[in-house]
């Protein structure tokens, strides 16, 4: 099988460059929408997308993220339907991993077999799963890897030398990295404290590492994809979702790809840049 994560993290290698991620809420505001948005933020520059799976409590996210959420759920959005939508972009488009991020519990509802089956026949590459620690992670690592989904797993500031053993063990695809402590969207960490950080998790691991919690601008970015293998933006995605939903604009997805152009120009040319000062 095509592992599309390893494919696009070498190709970002070759480049010497890191990979932008880009997060948003499937369903936000409504599926027609998200699907179009899906597009925009490939078309733009997103290297990897991760898909949220609408959930009524997302402990971990920020407002703007939590907004989104109830704008999906309102609409109707269920995991099935994000499911659909994630097959249909395939038809088009093979190349780029798509990460389902969310929370255990509509997958549980859903099924864990059931859903690692239609995840992987969709076409997604694999999980985050926000609220299920390594110790639980019996409750879905096999059926994810009967179907050769990738668990990504997630360390923070707080993750110490004896806790990252058990939190690397049997993860896979990359390693995320929650810069701040706190929910999405909140503070930014520093560039140092980044890239101390990453340096640090390297030493334990050959997966690439993404950064993410608190990255909004192309400033931002830049300055982590200096290090870091992957740079992830969410909430300031999902904040122009929000706010040209709230306007009832028609031009969403033109006005996410043009934030997401922005900050794909700033972390492809981040490390160039630090080459030249």
């Amino acid at each position: 099988m095509t592992d599309r994560l390893s494919t696009r993290f070498a190709a970002c290698v070759a480049e010497h460059r890191a990979a932008l991620v880009t997060f948003v809420t499937a369903g936000d505001p409504d599926l027609t929408t998200s699907a179009a948005i899906l597009r925009a933020l490939v078309a733009n520059g997103a290297d990897i997308v991760e898909l949220g799976m609408p959930f009524t409590d997302p402990m971990a996210d920020g407002a703007a993220i939590q907004l989104g959420n109830i704008r999906s759920l309102t609409s109707g959005t269920r995991l099935r339907d994000l499911l659909a939508m994630v097959a249909d972009f395939r038809r088009e488009d093979d190349a780029t991993p798509i990460i389902l991020m969310g929370y255990f519990n509509p997958i549980l509802a859903y099924g864990p077999a059931r859903f690692a089956a239609h995840a992987r026949a969709a076409g997604l590459d694999g999980t985050i799963v926000v609220d299920l620690p390594p110790e639980e992670a019996t409750e879905l690592v096999p059926d994810l890897t009967a179907h050769g989904l990738h668990l990504i797993r997630l360390a923070t500031p707080t993750t110490d030398a004896a806790r990252l053993p058990r939190v690397l063990d049997g993860a896979s695809g990359f390693l995320y990295y929650v810069a701040v402590a706190g929910v999405t969207g909140a503070n930014a960490a520093t560039a140092t404290d980044v890239a101390e950080a990453v340096a640090r998790l390297k030493r334990s691991t050959d997966l690439p590492i993404a950064v993410g919690f608190g990255v909004r601008t192309p400033e931002q970015a830049a300055a982590i994809a200096v290090t870091a293998d992957a740079v992830v933006v969410g909430s300031a995605i999902v904040d122009t979702i929000g706010a040209a939903a709230a306007e009832r604009a028609n031009d969403i997805p033109a006005r996410v790809g043009a934030l997401v152009a922005g900050l794909a120009t700033a972390v492809r040319a981040a490390r160039k840049q630090e080459i030249a000062a």
